[in-house]
C-alpha cells in the first residue's frame, strides 16, 4: 500500500488566456509538502504565468486553486489572507526595492506582523540575511551596490521573512555564472531540507533540476504534459521532453551530478 502524500498546492482545470493567445487550458498539477518541484517548458509555455496565477498576480479565466487546504478561487480575499503569510516569493533578480537597503527590503513583509517593534523587526531581518549566506554588512547596502548573486540571495531572504511553508522561486539561477548558480542550488536545497519548505521552482537550468529537484513538471501543449522524477522524465516519449532530457546539456548535468 503506497503512502498518500500531503498535497499543499492543488490546481485543476486552469485556463489562462491573453486576448486570443491561450497559455494554459485544463491544466492540472499537485505539489506535495516538503518537495522541491521544478517547473520547466519551452518559451511561451507560461511557466512564470503559472507561478503568478497561484500567488494571485494573475487571475485565470477558469479553474480551481487550492493552497494549504484553502480554496483561493471561491474563498476570495478571506482565503488569500489565510495563506499570504504562509508563502514567500522570489522573482527574477530578486525584485528588490531600489530605494531601500537590503535590511529594509527584508523588513517589508515583517511590517504586517502586529506588535512587532522596529528593533525586533531589524533583528529578524538580519537573521534571514545571514540564513541566505550574506555577510552582516550586506544589510546596510542598497541593491545597486550588490552583485547579481547577492541580489538574488537578498530576494530569497525577503521571501523567507515570515517563515513560510511554501517558497516560489522564478528562475533563481538565471544570469549567474556556473559557480554562483551551483552555490545557489546548494543554498535552496539546504534551506528546503532544514526548514521543511515546499519549493515551487520555475527554471530552465538543467543543472538545477538535477541538483535539487525531487520532481519535475513539464509545461507543453497548454498544460502540465507530464510530471515525475528526473529518471521518469528520461523515459517519456515526447519530442520536446526527449530532446530536453537527452540533449548534450542534460548529459553534462547528469555527469556533474555524478561527480558531486
Amino acid at each position: 500500500m503506497t503512502e498518500e502524500r500531503d498535497v499543499v498546492i492543488r490546481l485543476r482545470g486552469i485556463h489562462n488566456q491573453f486576448g486570443r493567445q491561450v497559455v494554459h487550458h485544463d491544466l492540472d498539477l499537485d505539489v506535495y509538502r516538503g518537495e522541491i518541484l521544478g517547473v520547466v517548458g519551452g518559451s511561451g509555455t507560461g511557466k512564470s504565468v503559472l507561478l503568478k496565477t497561484i500567488v494571485g498576480l494573475q487571475t485565470p479565466q477558469a479553474g480551481e486553486i487550492e493552497v494549504l487546504g484553502y480554496d483561493l478561487r471561491r474563498g476570495g480575499e478571506e482565503a488569500r489572507d489565510k495563506v499570504d503569510d504562509r508563502w514567500g516569493v522570489m522573482f527574477q533578480d530578486g525584485a528588490l526595492f531600489s530605494s531601500l537597503t537590503v535590511r529594509e527590503n527584508v523588513e517589508v513583509p515583517l511590517k504586517h506582523v502586529p506588535d512587532l517593534d522596529p528593533g525586533t523587526r531589524a533583528a529578524l531581518a538580519d537573521l534571514k540575511i545571514s540564513m541566505v549566506g550574506l555577510s552582516w554588512s550586506a544589510g546596510d547596502k542598497y541593491p545597486s551596490e550588490l552583485s547579481g548573486g547577492m541580489r538574488k540571495r537578498a530576494g530569497l531572504a525577503r521571501a523567507l521573512a515570515l517563515d513560510p511553508d511554501i517558497v516560489f522561486l522564478d528562475e533563481p539561477t538565471a544570469g549567474l555564472d556556473p559557480i554562483g548558480a551551483a552555490a545557489f542550488d546548494q543554498l535552496i536545497h539546504g534551506l528546503s531540507r532544514s526548514l521543511g519548505l515546499t519549493v515551487f521552482l520555475v527554471t530552465h537550468d538543467l543543472d538545477t533540476l538535477y541538483a535539487v529537484c525531487d520532481r519535475v513538471a513539464v509545461l507543453a501543449e497548454q498544460r502540465v504534459l507530464v510530471s515525475g522524477t528526473i529518471e521518469e522524465m528520461g523515459r517519456v516519449d515526447h519530442p520536446w521532453v526527449h530532446d530536453y532530457f537527452h540533449g548534450p546539456r542534460a548529459r553534462a548535468a547528469l555527469t556533474a551530478k555524478g561527480e558531486t
